[in-house]
């Protein structure tokens, strides 16, 4: 046999998987076993959860009694620093398997009556908000123990996080943490993807086109709560390519009344057809802001820059297009002026660089923000594949930051240049006492000015001015903008 059809062997293989059981089982055992292997990932994943950096320890079913029933939780966390330990009990789901409301609560109470401090569960929900939990559970049970969730996406997107971007100090854990990668992007492993829209999708959808939807249908809030959780998704698929923490932009107020959002979002599509939410990428520009447009069956995604504030209304308009070179034509550019209600104008990319002059339209009105935006259709399955509208947004995201986003640099000024030279001051007779001297030098003295004995012993001081100072003098706003672009081409 060749040596290509060889397997190669893994530590955590994927082989012999039978059932969601064993699944679960194999997942917990591979993940608890790596965050103790690997510090810096089983830190990474417990800090935000409350956990002290200390010796980690990990167990898996450890069995408890609560009442009359024996319970098998699938792990078990503890963290000891000093005299201070943390305790929180996993339960792990794989594959299509949701949290049980019922198990979650019991777990609450075995953690109640241990002293542990969390229940931590995993599984492929991804939550519409980061710190939301997926599954209500009565409140009441967490006055004393708190409830955490990660999803397979986020402890995926972290180990990718750390083995290649963040970096571990050991070539074997590196190794090992290599292998719990593989691992979970295996299919077979049930650490899935998100994968669907929600059985109120297609309701929703023609309810939608037909004009009929209303705020308070039933599904739509389902509808609304998986489309931040595509959001959420599609951050974390991003920031695992470009190894950064990318997260939806919320305010304070939606943070802590997720509620309010949802019945924005729902008011939003039942009166417009739009659902929209925004991505903040760490040290770009501006956030990305994704809009789906149910009506125009069209995914749109835009960024929103300040214009330079100096220079002539089509300098500030070369300034964008140089730094879209790389980007498709078809790209819609909006201009928008200072006091102005809306954009002044919109033009495609290819026109605006053939006509810098098209994006202004009074040219006595100062250009303050461009809009810059892709757009695509969407499809309409409720699933991931050809013609879905979760790979429909998915795909303009990652076009978006590909072709615009990840090229755009802020504008600045070009830092202040020293005065043009003056020439050296006259002589004056040693002999002169100081107190009779009124001829010494000043900054306010104009070189013309100055006697021409002066001038025609000092070198160059009857010379004119070069036409690039005179430019500067004459308009120095205009000139440092110019400047400050063929300086630095290599930013845009």
């Amino acid at each position: 046999m060749a040596e290509e059809a060889w397997h190669v062997a893994r530590l955590i293989p994927t082989s012999g998987i039978n059932g969601a059981e064993e699944q679960e089982r194999r997942a917990t055992s591979a993940l608890l076993a790596v965050m103790t292997a690997v510090r810096e990932f089983g830190r990474a994943l417990l800090q935000p959860l409350g956990a002290p950096a200390g010796a980690l320890e990990t167990y898996i079913e450890v069995p408890f009694i609560l009442g009359e029933r024996r319970l098998y939780p699938d792990g078990l966390i503890r963290v000891t620093r000093g005299g201070r330990s943390w305790t929180a009990l996993v339960e792990v789901k794989t594959g299509q398997n949701r949290l049980e409301v019922e198990q979650l609560e019991s777990y609450l109470d075995v953690a109640r009556d241990n002293g542990f401090d969390a229940v931590l569960t995993i599984s492929n929900e991804i939550p519409a908000m980061a710190g939301q939990h997926p599954t209500k559970v009565d409140k009441r049970k967490m006055k004393r123990v708190a409830l955490h969730h990660l999803s397979w996406t986020q402890v995926l997107a972290e180990a990718v996080l750390q083995k290649e971007f963040r970096g571990v100090a050991d070539p074997d854990q590196a190794w090992i943490l290599g292998e719990l990668i593989r691992y979970l992007e295996h299919r077979k492993s049930g650490a899935l993807e998100f994968e669907d829209m929600g059985e109120a999708w297609v309701g929703v959808r023609e309810a939608v086109a037909a004009g009929t939807l209303r705020a308070t249908d039933k599904g739509l809030a389902d509808v609304v709560g998986r489309f931040d959780a595509l959001i959420r998704f599609g951050s974390l698929r991003l920031g695992r390519q470009l190894g950064a923490e990318v997260v939806p932009v919320l305010t304070r107020r939606e943070m802590a009344e997720p509620t309010t959002r949802t019945t924005a979002l729902a008011t939003s599509l039942a009166q417009t057809g739009q659902i929209s939410a925004s991505i903040r990428i760490p040290n770009t520009i501006a956030p990305i802001v994704v809009t789906a447009d149910l009506r125009a069956n069209r995914v749109t995604c835009h960024v929103d820059i300040d214009a330079p504030r100096e220079g002539k209304p089509t300098t500030r308009v070369n300034w964008l297009v140089r730094q879209l070179r790389e980007a498709s034509p078809a790209i819609r550019i909006e201009a928008f002026v200072a006091h102005g209600r809306g954009s002044s104008a919109a033009e495609l990319l290819s026109t605006v660089r053939e006509n810098p002059g098209a994006l202004v339209t009074d040219p006595g009105r100062e250009l303050r923000t461009f809009r810059v935006a892709t757009s695509a259709p969407i499809g309409p399955k409720r699933g991931r594949g050809r013609g879905s509208f979760i790979d429909s947004v998915l795909d303009e995201i990652d076009r978006f930051y590909a072709e615009v986003l990840g090229n755009l640099r802020a504008w600045s000024a070009a830092p202040p240049k020293l005065r043009p030279g003056h020439p050296a001051p006259p002589e004056v007779d040693e002999e002169t006492p100081d107190a009779l001297r009124s001829t010494d030098y000043s900054s306010q003295d104009d070189p013309t000015s100055l006697p021409t004995s002066v001038s025609a012993e000092t070198p160059g001081a009857g010379a004119p001015e070069s036409s690039s100072d005179a430019t500067t003098m004459e308009n120095p706003a205009e000139a440092k903008l110019e400047e400050n672009q063929a300086v630095r081409p290599d930013e845009f």
